[in-house]
């Protein structure tokens, strides 16, 4: 762990304690209504985008990359990308319709506002103190198959 002002810091996506090294942004998808997620590993201050995960099988479709999709023990969808996409920092445009959520460590932390729409940046960095809540429905599903997602990915 590095120092940071003075006191040791952690390694947070937006707060977030980062565990297991992965963290995850969900939503409900637009068209299909299904609780979705974009499962992430982080690597140093970068994170990768390696699968989607969904209620909903159409929600896999809807996104048009290449991967291997397969189920989880839950029921959900899951397609593991064949081309992973790594990023500093992601923007992104939130709603209360989509209500983009970021999940890490077992916490849950709303990135929409309660009306209109809002920018937000997601980046992966230390920060002395962790903030967010447990999850709830409809995420409290999709942070474990986003843990395990990540935990038994292959290399």
């Amino acid at each position: 762990m590095a120092a940071l002002g003075g006191g040791a810091g952690r390694l947070t996506v937006n707060g977030l304690p980062v565990v297991a090294g992965s963290f995850a942004i969900a939503y409900v998808h637009s068209v299909y209504k299904a609780p979705s997620a974009e499962v992430f590993t982080v690597e140093g201050r970068r994170f990768t985008m390696r699968a989607v995960v969904s209620a909903s099988d159409s929600v896999l479709d809807y996104y048009a990359l290449d991967g291997t999709r397969s189920r989880t023990p839950e029921g959900l969808w899951v397609l593991r990308l064949a081309s992973p996409a790594t990023y500093d920092g992601l923007s992104l445009l939130t709603t209360s319709i989509g209500r983009r959520t970021l999940l890490a460590g077992g916490r849950c932390l709303p990135l929409y506002p309660a009306s209109g729409a809002a920018q937000v940046r997601v980046a992966v960095r230390l920060t002395p103190d962790v903030r967010g809540r447990a999850c709830r429905p409809p995420y409290d599903g999709l942070r474990a198959a986003g843990a395990t997602l990540t935990t038994s990915r292959s290399s």
